[in-house]
């Protein structure tokens, strides 16, 4: 999403000035190109040196400091922009941008840029609610600028309170979402993408339950690179462990009941499935309402068979490609194959989950990859990110064929 983009970043005068040392590094680990430029208070709380050791380019601090000849650098800045940040942006610098002040690099550029601006607020809490504050962020808007909600917690004041520039993972996340409609073509721009993750729980009474190891790690992965492709996903989770995808709607779930209703409620009108869920295949046939005290020396629990979720959909889908997965421990192939037969799945990612660091509660994973009238693709081993962007790869190669 963010990969070769020309980022400016403006850094204002504030106590958390030292976090956008990290938010450079960020945007570098995204593959984006990053420029910072500073007004004279960030320089009381952060060097130049800092952000041009962390980001490989000059730092841009003084308007009339123009190192080459041929060139206007605060023009130059601004034509080079794909996308300009401002964060930390103070109240005085948001107040300069909303009414066209221009008197310092930072401000004379931003004048001058005419890539999208994302400004990230960072302010004492009554900085923040002052009505020519507010007066200024509802003047960016109708500028068309994008103004981040700040957070609340402990400020530098010695209270809690609104305010607090976001982490910034959270920013790069909120920067991305903020982009994907600004893509001009992207491979799943307004498609509508369900992703499962997690592994289901059957009760056997209201303290025990049977499971398994899925983390969800992978549906996760999986969410938001579909999301970074253009799509609007769905996750249906059967894990509160793992942070929600920026941007992504999560509906949490359960037993493999629950997952089956969740799916059907959305299965009409989505384009593409990916069941990456361990769903249980079976459950107790009857669940206790009580917990179950020890007593005997042995208890037997009768089990019954769960709904075959992806059969189910591979059995009805119409305009839908479904993309099953097949975590195995032997016969991998030969298994994940009649699994794409029978299911009628467009696609079915197989690993072997004995491998070392392969499949459930790792963050990297090795599958193959099946279609029905293609070579298996190989996918060695690399993190769950990386192995999602594959997935979807192939998928597009598919649905375009």
């Amino acid at each position: 999403m963010l990969k070769n983009k020309n980022i400016a970043l403006y850094v204002c005068g504030g106590i958390a000035s030292y976090k956008a040392v990290d938010l450079v590094r960020q945007f570098i680990k995204q593959g984006a190109n990053v420029k910072v430029a500073m007004t004279a208070s960030a320089m009381e709380f952060v060097t130049p040196l800092t952000f041009q050791i962390v980001s490989k380019h000059h730092i841009y601090t003084d308007t009339f400091d123009e190192r080459e000849e041929d060139k206007v650098s605060h023009i130059h800045l601004a034509d080079w922009t794909d996308l300009a940040v401002i964060a930390p942006a103070t109240a005085n610098v948001i107040a300069k941008v909303a009414n066209g002040i221009a008197d310092d690099f930072v401000t004379t550029t931003l004048l001058a840029t005419t890539a999208p601006i994302f400004v990230v607020p960072a302010m004492n809490s009554h900085m923040l609610e002052n009505p020519a504050t507010v007066r200024n962020f509802a003047t960016l808007r109708l500028d068309k600028r994008f103004v981040m909600e700040p957070e609340t917690g402990f400020l530098a004041e010695g209270y809690e309170g609104k305010g607090r520039l976001p982490e910034p993972l959270t920013i790069v996340e909120s920067v991305k979402q903020f982009m994907i409609p600004r893509q001009a073509e992207l491979p799943l721009k307004n498609k509508r993408v369900v992703i499962t993750a997690g592994g289901t729980k059957e009760r056997i009474d209201p303290v025990r339950y049977i499971t398994n190891d899925s983390s969800g790690k992978m549906g996760y992965s999986l969410a938001s690179v579909a999301r970074d492709l253009g799509a609007q996903v769905t996750i249906i989770s059967a894990t509160s462990q793992l942070p929600e995808p920026f941007g992504v709607t999560v509906v949490y779930v359960s037993s493999a009941l629950e997952m089956l209703d969740a799916v059907l409620k959305e299965y009409a009108l989505v384009d593409i499935v990916v069941m990456a869920a361990a769903v249980s295949d079976y459950r107790p046939k009857k669940q206790a309402s009580k917990k179950i005290k020890k007593s005997e020396e042995l208890l037997i629990i009768e089990l019954e068979k769960t709904t075959d979720i992806l059969y189910q959909l591979g059995h009805t889908k119409q305009q839908q490609f479904l993309i099953g997965f097949a975590a195995e421990t032997n016969n991998l192939e030969s298994y994940a194959q009649e699994k794409l037969m029978r299911k009628k799945a467009n696609m079915i990612v197989a690993n072997d989950v004995s491998k070392p660091n392969v499949g459930f509660n790792q963050d990297t994973n090795e599958v193959i990859i099946f279609t029905p009238n293609s070579e298996p693709v190989k996918v060695s081993i690399r993190s769950k990110q990386k192995v999602a962007e594959e997935i979807f790869k192939v998928a597009i190669e598919q649905m375009i064929k």
